[in-house]
């Protein structure tokens, strides 16, 4: 029986890193890429004796998440140790959060891509929790270590924060696994929550998978790991449901237990069974003391949030008549929200700013390698050269020359329009005279445009501009050919 005749169930377990300077427990740099070990402390190597203290600004992103995910914010909360053995966890347990998380139940809309369109989904969310991570393997050759394979520690990693959000098991299909992830991931970077670099590290995914009939009770999920992009979290869905149904279908049982994800060959493997649920032995952390929020700080952390995404892209469209594409690009990440409407409140054109920063200016950055925060043209600027198109003093064709100066350090539009005399002409004597020029050099394109063929005129419209070395207001140069072909 095919797979399209069971129906797919997951839930996803996403670990955000939080961007915290400090670690959760200790006052060690948070920081992706140093060398190994050098951000350590006896704290977080859980050496005898020392003591964790609680970074207060994990609690306020954990909060934050939470509101932005119309999750309950637990007024009450704890940490728990949570007991298991791996060699990258050197205290042999994890401080998180087990039967009092700081965040309840919540649920997050995105946008789901389907056969019939984009459509918009709900997914409940069932909790957020607070923990720290463990440190990283770093599995290695012979001549790394001295002569015999093995594998190395690096504890930087261990005590960073963490924020673990569990779904609901909600999601039907591989699309509706993305378009949940794409979402978590923009809300969680508007609030800079977590920098989500999922190639760091940062945002981590697990996915709990199983199949059933439509209709019958839940099935017996597997839990597969090492997910690196969200497109590998959606191939791995729809293989590890084609592999249940197959086994389901040779008259076979389907057992609870984790699997990796291998994306060379697509497919699903073997981690671990889970036979029996493990007995982490969860009890109460003795060196921490409960996390307790009074209703004030709770409403002091609702008000300080960022506009979120989908309001943001919302208020664009109604604010500056943009169109939902323009709003959706503009919004991709808070800070292009930001440039541009610093263009637009330096006295552009809303559409022209858009068009400029959609284009250009992201082309610009890609061949730069810079983010917007590095941008060389700051918003006034870029605001400055498109009123100069709007007063006519350069045309468009000459402000793709001044962008070009101003992105490769050129600075003030006004200054460089001048240093290279690129003000438009407007001189309607100088036009004509341009239009004549190019009326005696194209006698035969000028026949064929009097026989009828008005098509053409835009082959002497740039035959005019490329006289005037592009500095010809184009509009007037389309009437006085217009007049003179006519005559």
């Amino acid at each position: 029986m095919p797979l399209q005749d069971y129906e797919i169930v997951v839930g996803l377990e996403v670990h955000a890193e939080l961007s915290t300077k400090t670690k959760i427990f200790c006052s060690c740099a948070n920081r992706f890429g140093a060398d190994p070990n050098t951000l350590v402390c006896p704290v977080c190597l859980a050496l005898p004796g020392t003591l964790p203290v609680l970074n207060q600004d994990v609690v306020v992103r954990a909060a934050k998440a939470g509101m932005a995910l119309n999750c309950e914010i637990n007024a009450y909360s704890k940490f728990d140790r949570k007991q298991y053995f791996y060699p990258d966890l050197d205290k042999a347990y994890q401080i998180s959060q087990f039967n009092l998380p700081i965040c309840g139940k919540g649920w997050l809309e995105a946008d789901v891509e389907q056969a019939g369109g984009v459509v918009r989904k709900r997914f409940g969310v069932t909790r957020i929790h607070l923990e720290e991570d463990a440190g990283k393997l770093l599995h290695t050759g012979a001549a790394q270590i001295g002569g015999s394979e093995g594998s190395l520690v690096d504890f930087n990693r261990a005590g960073v924060p963490l924020i673990e959000i569990v779904s609901e098991p909600d999601m039907r299909s591989p699309e509706d696994a993305e378009g949940y992830l794409a979402a978590l991931k923009e809300i969680l970077r508007y609030l800079g929550v977590s920098d989500c670099n999922m190639e760091e590290g940062s945002l981590r995914c697990d996915a709990n998978i199983s199949v059933r009939k439509p209709g019958a009770p839940l099935g017996t999920r597997i839990e597969v790991k090492n997910m690196n992009s969200f497109k590998n979290v959606g191939k791995a869905i729809v293989s590890e449901a084609a592999r249940q149904v197959e086994l389901i279908e040779a008259g076979g049982t389907i057992v609870m237990a984790t699997r990796s994800w291998d994306a060379d060959q697509g497919a699903t493997r073997a981690m671990r069974s889970k036979e029996e649920a493990h007995d982490y032995r969860y009890f109460p952390e003795p060196d921490l003391v409960p996390i307790e929020l009074d209703a004030a700080w709770i409403a002091a952390v609702r008000e300080a949030l960022p506009e979120l995404p989908e309001a943001k892209r919302r208020r664009l469209v109604e604010a500056y008549a943009l169109p939902p594409y323009d709003a959706q690009v503009l919004t991709e990440n808070a800070d292009l929200a930001a440039y541009f409407e610093g263009v637009v409140k330096a006295g552009a054109s809303p559409k022209a700013a858009s068009n400029w920063v959609m284009g250009e200016l992201l082309a610009a950055l890609k061949r730069l390698e810079k983010d917007i925060n590095g941008s060389p043209i700051p918003p006034d600027m870029l605001a400055k050269m498109l009123r100069m198109v709007d007063a006519q003093v350069i045309s468009g064709k000459i402000a793709k020359t001044v962008f070009e100066e101003m992105a490769n350090g050129g600075g003030d539009p006004e200054k460089i329009v001048e240093r290279l005399g690129l003000v438009q002409v407007t001189d309607h004597s100088a036009i004509d005279g341009f239009a004549r020029a190019a009326i005696e050099a194209n006698p035969a394109v000028v026949a064929e445009y009097r026989a009828g063929k008005e098509a053409v005129l835009g082959f002497m419209v740039g035959q005019v501009m490329k006289l005037s070395k592009g500095k010809a207001n184009p509009a007037l140069v389309n009437d006085a050919l217009k007049r003179l072909l006519q005559a």
